[in-house]
């Protein structure tokens, strides 16, 4: 079957069965390979992307369900995005970097949402993305960051 889904600002056409996950009609038919696979059941946030600005896992959503515009981490964009960004750079948060674009995409998100989060806010909003090599610590501290950079007055 058919479906027509716009990624990234761009309308494909893709041949999927109806059931195919949206990971992997990113990864194997677009070629976007910063959502990540890791879990496959919607548990670790690796394959976190935005639909209409929400994050949703990847793995768990049928391509035939995907209503509205999806952003992977190749094309999120704007001043959360850049600001989660230099944190993540500045708190040298990766160690095996496997689940930062999922990281990432929820702390955008996160920001997006509410750009003054306090611990419990951020705690919630990234709750189910695993860290195996647990950074949670500088996650944390980087979301922290970059809302302040968000706020500061320029």
């Amino acid at each position: 079957m058919s479906y027509s889904i716009k990624v990234n600002g761009s309308v494909h056409e893709v041949d999927a069965e109806a059931d195919t996950p949206l990971l992997w009609v990113l990864r194997d038919e677009l070629g976007l390979m910063g959502t990540k696979y890791g879990c496959g059941i919607a548990m670790c946030g690796a394959c976190t992307v935005h639909i209409e600005g929400q994050p949703i896992r990847a793995c768990s959503i049928p391509v035939a369900d995907v209503q509205g515009e999806v952003t992977t981490i190749e094309r999120v964009e704007g001043p959360e995005a850049e600001r989660v960004r230099e944190a993540w750079v500045a708190r040298d948060v990766p160690q095996c970097g496997y689940c930062q674009s999922g990281q990432i995409m929820s702390a955008v998100a996160l920001l997006r949402e509410n750009p003054t989060p306090g611990d419990h806010d951020i705690d919630l909003a990234m709750a189910g993305n695993i860290c195996r090599c647990g950074t949670y610590v500088r996650i944390r501290a980087a979301i922290h960051d970059a809302a302040r950079a968000l706020v500061r007055p320029l």
